[in-house]
């Protein structure tokens, strides 16, 4: 059955051994998007969309920006743009990309996330695979979609990996490969890179070595969250040509610094795209949104979010160094890649050295809720439960200063446990 509004294509699909038509489920191939509004007009007197034609309510006097206000005002009692296809655009040529065929917009990784598993899994009957430690929503999702998981663990003890890579938490390519071969029913696998919470890059060598497994019929689904933190050549996007079974997420909540406004990307060849945006609600990306994802794509703002990264990576570099002064109070050395705007480290026993997750969690408490006289309250991330990470925290890179109590704090708290 054809994907409906997508073109046949003439070539042939790389890899041979997948089609998109059977991982996508029957109902969804069968689907009739919904045709809202503003699919055919845009312009003009719209009486079309049951609008309210007398405008908003917002004064001009509340508390909202008055650039924002005045760029909105005359569009916030009108239904969005469904498709959106200058920002996806403005991807589209930021990661490389040929058209914007390759683009999809989510109201976060999350939305792109939980549809992409509506579309490809059948409840109760069909499975995902993760490889812990990783990001917690595939797991909330495919539990609220009723899709079975399956979990094939990153290498958690430091030694050497498949594919060629090295240290802990690299992507072990030969258990996944026996998962699939194991269980037909598994029709993603997710991928996070740099992974959440370690912090560490997939190695592009083991991603082909799995998209290129032809017992995987499925969608391996990559998510790059903190891609921009990791370096040039680290994103499985110049992967997509040659790969028609590869889905790349990628945010502007990290390194664009727009989590506050919910816009997460999808990037993949036109087929699943065209399925992807078929199966979405039809007005999903907010005008306000938009504008200020359209702002935070023009080419001096995109310059300034390159800035703030370089910035932000002497200060991980710098943050490591501080902790590792602590070590004679319990700080561990940090574990994973350090690829991403955070740090994750071990905080030990004092008279064993060993990983403690009782003192890491009460560490992690007393920073955040209590302060002296000179201090703020300090809220990292407690890891300790996740596979490979136990003691640990998270620390996100802050500003120099927020660095600096953190360090001050971290100090204290540790002399007196």
């Amino acid at each position: 059955m054809p994907i409906l509004g997508l073109a046949p294509s003439s070539g042939p699909t790389k890899p041979a051994h997948f089609n998109i038509e059977k991982v996508i489920r029957p109902n969804i191939l069968a689907l009739h998007p919904y045709r809202c509004a503003r699919d055919d007009y845009q312009e003009g007197i719209l009486l079309d969309a049951n609008e309210n034609a007398l405008g908003h309510s917002i004064q001009s006097s509340s508390q909202i920006p008055l650039e924002l206000y005045s760029s909105l005002d005359a569009n916030l009692h009108r239904y969005p743009d469904p498709s959106h296809d200058e920002i996806k655009s403005r991807i589209a040529k930021l990661r490389g990309l040929p058209s914007i065929k390759h683009v999809f917009l989510g109201v976060g990784s999350d939305e792109v996330i939980d549809l992409i598993m509506r579309v490809c899994v059948a409840p109760a009957r069909e499975k995902i695979l993760i490889t812990p430690p990783t990001y917690g929503m595939y797991a909330v999702c495919a539990q609220v979609n009723d899709i079975g998981i399956v979990r094939c663990n990153l290498n958690l003890s430091g030694s050497e990996g498949e594919g060629g890579e090295e240290g802990r938490f690299s992507l072990l390519v030969d258990p996944i490969k026996e998962a699939i071969s194991a269980d037909s029913s598994i029709k993603l696998i997710f991928l996070c890179s740099p992974g959440n919470p370690t912090g560490t890059s997939i190695c592009l060598k083991s991603l082909r070595s799995i998209l290129d497994y032809d017992a995987f019929k499925g969608i391996v689904v990559v998510d790059e969250a903190y891609i921009d933190f990791a370096g040039e050549g680290a994103s499985a996007v110049s992967l997509i040509k040659d790969y028609a079974n590869l889905c790349v997420m990628q945010t502007l909540s990290k390194s664009f610094g727009l989590a506050a406004i919910r816009l997460g990307v999808a990037l993949a060849q036109p087929p699943l795209i065209q399925v992807l945006t078929n199966t979405k609600a039809p007005y999903n990306i907010s005008t306000p949104s938009a504008h200020l994802a359209l702002a935070a794509l023009q080419p001096d703002a995109v310059q300034t979010m390159r800035d703030k990264i370089s910035t932000l990576l002497a200060s991980r570099d710098k943050l490591k160094e501080s902790l590792s002064k602590l070590a004679h109070l319990g700080v561990g050395q940090t574990i994973g890649g350090n690829n991403a705007n955070f740090l994750v480290v071990p905080i030990l026993n004092r008279e064993t050295g060993a990983p403690d997750n009782v003192r890491s969690n009460k560490v992690y408490k007393t920073l955040a809720e209590e302060k002296g006289a000179d201090e703020q309250y300090v809220v990292v991330r407690y890891r300790g439960g996740e596979p490979g990470c136990q003691g640990c925290v998270r620390i996100t890179v802050g500003s120099e200063v927020e660095n600096e109590m953190l360090i001050k704090k971290l100090e204290r708290v540790l002399a007196t446990m």
